[in-house]
């Protein structure tokens, strides 16, 4: 499929790299039934934690309240469509006040009246533990490219590689 392997290593930096620059993603639960919804993710790659901002009365909240958190997946597409991943990690709720300080914007201040002491601001922790990713430096001239001398030659399209990663 592709001229070049892709390690672990490059798939997690290409990973992480992208999350830094365009960070919304799909959040849910690992579970039949549940549906991810789009959240905004702040990445803190050094611990492999992944923060999401949310309303405790969110179903996602309320969810990953249980225990010591939920077994959740963050699925993600850069915004350039070059890297795409499936990862899967812990999610639990946390206050974590130095987080907040952190990451606090005018966007996230948007949903929370009472800025942040908002009685329903609530964090989530993403613990991220595994996942897949596949990466694709083509462009879409280099796709169209691609999908030309395939069909030209009855071969299969060079589409990137992929790797399976540990974020542990």
């Amino acid at each position: 499929m592709s001229d070049k392997t892709l390690t672990p290593a490059e798939a997690e930096k290409e990973f992480w790299d992208h999350l830094k620059k365009s960070n919304t993603g799909m959040l849910g639960l690992d579970q039949p039934g549940y549906h991810a919804q789009p959240m905004t993710a702040y990445r803190e790659e050094e611990t492999g934690t992944i923060w999401f901002f949310t309303r405790d009365d969110t179903d996602l909240a309320k969810d990953a309240a249980v225990g010591s958190g939920q077994s959740a997946m963050f699925h993600y597409g850069s915004k350039d469509q070059s890297v795409w991943a499936c990862i899967h990690g812990n999610l639990s709720v946390q206050y974590d006040r130095a987080v907040i300080d952190r990451h606090w914007n005018p966007v996230l201040a948007a949903w929370y009246p009472d800025g942040k002491e908002d009685a329903h601001l609530t964090l989530l922790k993403f613990v991220a533990d595994e996942g897949r990713v596949w990466v694709s430096d083509k462009g879409a001239l280099g796709f169209g490219y691609e999908i030309l001398k395939a069909n030209l030659t009855k071969t299969i399209p060079d589409a990137g590689g992929v790797a399976d990663v540990n974020l542990q």
